[in-house]
C-alpha cells in the first residue's frame, strides 16, 4: 500500500513546471545523512486512486506536473498512479523522484515524462551540484531516457 507523509506544490524539483509533489513514505534506501528519515516509515494517509483523483481535482488546475517523491518500496504502484493521472488528466505531467541507482526490471518509464534516480550522497551535493550522482531524465513516449541534469545548474 503506497502511503504519503505530505503533498505541496513546488516549483524547483521539475524544471519548467509547477508541480504537486507527494512525499511517500516507507523509503528502504536509508541513505547516509537522509535529509527526510520520517519518510521511512510506513505512515501516513493511504494514496491510492481515489485520495490521489480527490487531490487532483482541488490543485489539478494550479500545476503543470505531478510527482511522487520516493516510492522505492513499491514502484509499480507509483506507476499505476502515473497512469491514473495520465488517464483522468492527460494535459498534466508525471514524474518520480526514486532514490535507486537504476530502474527497477519490468518498470514501465513510459508512465513518467521524468524520472529522478540516484541515493543521497551528501559529499557529491543535490540535483543543483556539478559533482552530483542524482540524475533527472526526460522520458520520451517510446520510454528512451534523456538525461537533463544539467537544466538544474545556473548560468552565469
Amino acid at each position: 500500500m503506497v502511503r504519503y507523509h505530505n503533498f505541496d506544490i513546488v516549483f524547483a524539483e521539475i524544471p519548467g513546471e509547477t508541480t504537486l509533489a507527494f512525499n511517500i513514505t516507507g523509503c528502504p534506501n536509508r541513505c547516509p545523512g537522509c535529509h527526510s528519515p520520517h519518510l521511512q516509515t510506513d505512515e501516513g494517509c493511504v494514496l491510492d486512486d481515489a485520495e490521489l483523483l480527490a487531490l487532483l481535482a482541488c490543485y489539478g488546475r494550479s500545476v503543470t506536473c505531478v510527482a511522487f517523491m520516493g516510492g522505492d518500496a513499491e514502484p509499480h504502484k507509483i506507476a499505476r498512479l502515473a497512469k491514473t493521472v495520465r488517464k483522468t488528466y492527460p494535459v498534466l505531467h508525471t514524474a518520480w523522484y526514486s532514490g535507486r541507482e537504476e530502474l527497477p526490471e519490468g518498470f514501465e518509464s513510459a508512465a513518467f515524462d521524468y524520472v529522478k534516480l540516484g541515493g543521497w550522497v551528501e559529499a557529491l551535493g543535490p540535483l543543483t551540484a556539478p559533482a552530483t550522482n542524482q540524475r533527472l531524465y526526460r522520458v520520451g513516449q517510446d520510454g528512451t531516457m534523456e538525461d537533463i541534469t544539467e537544466l538544474f545548474r545556473r548560468k552565469p
